[in-house]
């Protein structure tokens, strides 16, 4: 495991033979995506791929035999693709600020990366589309990768955190009123 440290120690570079932890990045992840349709009975699913970071709990990861068969994950972008395919709001200086003060539900900042080999660029987490990956599958997709980065404590929890406040968030149908 390497440690970066301008980087204000947000991330680990850790080998293919790792356990899988929560905050930890998969690059190019394959995950289906139902159509809606149904084929002869059949529910049909287009296939895509992902930068994704894993959001399951760690302690449902590493035990001698996984407590989960999908690990669930959120897909990464790079800040400039990420406001460049959104545009409007997200595009402009307050959109980013207002994500990167957790002010916009569904979407979490993580700091530049620094490693060399890895992307040294803001990343938005987009937990509005997660996906469930088969554990075995993401197990063979790691084996593959030569090294992967993984986001560190707090800054982990700080993810885990923002994903729980968006999964949580509540409307009511009828509000306090201000106080004037």
């Amino acid at each position: 495991m390497t440690e970066h440290q301008e980087s204000g120690n947000w991330y680990l570079e850790v080998g293919n033979c790792a356990p899988i932890e929560q905050g930890d990045f998969v690059l190019s992840c394959p995950v289906l995506i139902p159509t809606g349709e149904q084929i002869d009975g059949e529910l049909t699913a287009i296939e895509d791929q992902y930068d994704v970071i894993v959001l399951s709990q760690s302690c449902d990861l590493v035990a001698q035999k996984p407590k989960i068969e999908l690990v669930l994950v959120s897909p990464v972008w790079a800040l400039s693709r990420f406001s460049g395919t959104k545009g409007g709001f997200y595009a402009s200086k307050e959109g980013k600020e207002a994500i990167r003060r957790g002010n916009a539900p569904g979407y979490h900042m993580l700091s530049k990366c620094g490693i060399p080999c890895f992307d040294d660029e803001f990343l938005v987490v987009d937990f509005h589309n997660v996906y469930g990956v088969s554990f075995l599958s993401l197990i063979t997709m790691l084996k593959k990768q030569d090294k992967r980065l993984r986001l560190r404590p707090p800054y982990r929890e700080h993810l885990s955190q923002a994903f729980a406040r968006f999964f949580m968030r509540v409307g009511l149908p009828a509000d306090i009123p201000p106080f004037r």
